[in-house]
């Protein structure tokens, strides 16, 4: 059993879909489970139209419409006959999703966000398990919601491992292609939820996980697990191999080619995760797995941008000890916050966050009853694992330094 994951980026119009197939016919598709994401940047798109939902009403229906024009030219392209099943399937799911709109009465924004966004998954599969039916390409589309069973902490569930793998066990078919959803579950409700932004690769992992995979092949548009995003650094190199402890590490920091959560369920079963680009998907990419080394050995860099860095001192010049750390991860917890760096000494403590569900204002007014407060906002956290005094001082050039920490391995500076 093999299970690939194909990122939004690889099918964004229908020539990507087209060369999905490709790749299919190419790497060869027997007992293979096939997980997507939703078509290039539908997942924006569709936050723009729960924003609308909030916010302005009065663009909703313009913001849900530049959605369904988008899948409806790929359509188009993909399917001569305008009267083919697959143009009424994503009609259907569009119907559903304007029906939701109308009729939710629940003012929760991150359940809002969660029924609506998993829609960009729903289409794109109907979309691609319909393409690949008509060439020849006999598969079965998967509702992964009836597989993968999570609790209700919307936008960021935590998967029933249990549930998900009796689920699994005795409802899936291995003798076909299966076509399913990256990034969804659904609670004990059957209300849908969302694995938190980038949850397709961890989608993945879950079925190796429980399917017991001999492997687990993530398409995208670079040729693998590269030293530094390409957006951000330039000269970008391949990591040809690294284990799953420095993937780990990767991930924690905040690479975005491997989702954190991913790693996790292959590790346990030494499931070997390969990294590979659909543009050309015969390279070897890379390798991640047990007991390898990092190669090239060189250093990796990693930038989080739209941070908050905040740092406390006591009113009274105290000491920061256990106690007072404890109140303010206590906070950092209930206001979810996602923590990429700590700092403290005698009576200081300095957090470096990352504000996702927008409570920084109420955890600010919390802290401010007991501490000296000083935020800045819109910082970025670079990490740089492997680093040398070469890379540090390439990437400190021309940036104002807030804050730095080093250990042997690892550089973290938090910038303006």
């Amino acid at each position: 059993m093999q299970v690939f994951k194909f990122g939004g980026a690889s099918i964004k119009d229908a020539n990507g879909v087209k060369n999905l197939a490709t790749v299919l016919q190419k790497i060869g598709y027997k007992n293979t489970l096939v997980v997507i994401s939703a078509m290039g940047k539908t997942t924006n798109a569709l936050e723009l139209v729960i924003k609308n939902y909030f916010e302005n009403k009065t663009e909703l229906q313009s913001s849900l419409q530049e959605v369904k024009k988008y899948h409806n030219e790929i359509l188009l392209n993909l399917f001569e006959n305008v009267n083919h099943s697959a143009f009424k399937k994503v009609n259907v799911l569009f119907d559903e999703l304007n029906g939701f709109l109308k009729t939710n009465k629940s003012p929760d924004y991150n359940f809002v966000y969660d029924q609506v966004i998993g829609f960009g998954e729903l289409v794109s599969t109907t979309i691609v398990s319909a393409y690949l039916n008509t060439i020849g390409i006999k598969n079965n589309w998967i509702d992964v919601r009836t597989h993968i069973k999570t609790d209700s902490y919307y936008r960021r569930a935590n998967v029933n491992w249990n549930d998900t793998q009796r689920l699994i066990s005795s409802n899936l078919n291995t003798s076909i292609l299966n076509i399913t959803q990256g990034f969804l579950g659904s609670d004990a409700n059957n209300f849908t939820t969302t694995l938190g932004r980038e949850g397709s690769d961890y989608t993945a992992a879950i079925y190796a996980y429980c399917l017991n995979a001999e492997r687990v092949t993530i398409w995208k548009d670079v040729p693998g697990v590269l030293n530094a995003d390409p957006r951000y650094f330039d000269n970008a190199q391949l990591l040809h191999q690294i284990s799953y402890e420095e993937a780990i590490e990767l991930a924690f920091y905040g690479a975005s080619v491997i989702h954190p959560k991913t790693l996790q369920p292959l590790q346990r079963k030494e499931i070997p995760l390969f990294v590979k680009s659909f543009a050309n998907p015969n390279n070897s990419g890379t390798r991640v797995g047990k007991g390898i080394t990092i190669a090239p050995n060189i250093p990796c860099f990693i930038v989080k941008k739209q941070q908050v860095l905040i740092s406390l001192s006591s009113l009274d010049f105290s000491y920061i000890v256990e106690d007072n750390i404890s109140e303010i991860f206590a906070l950092l917890h209930a206001y979810k916050m996602k923590v990429g760096l700590i700092q403290n000494s005698a009576i200081s403590f300095s957090v470096c966050i990352d504000n996702i569900y927008n409570n920084l204002e109420e955890l600010l007014q919390h802290l401010k009853a007991k501490f000296r407060v000083t935020c800045n906002e819109n910082v970025s956290l670079y990490t740089i694992r492997h680093y040398n005094n070469e890379a540090l001082n390439k990437l400190e050039e021309s940036k104002t330094v807030l804050l730095k920490q080093l250990t042997q391995e690892t550089v973290q500076i938090v910038t303006t």
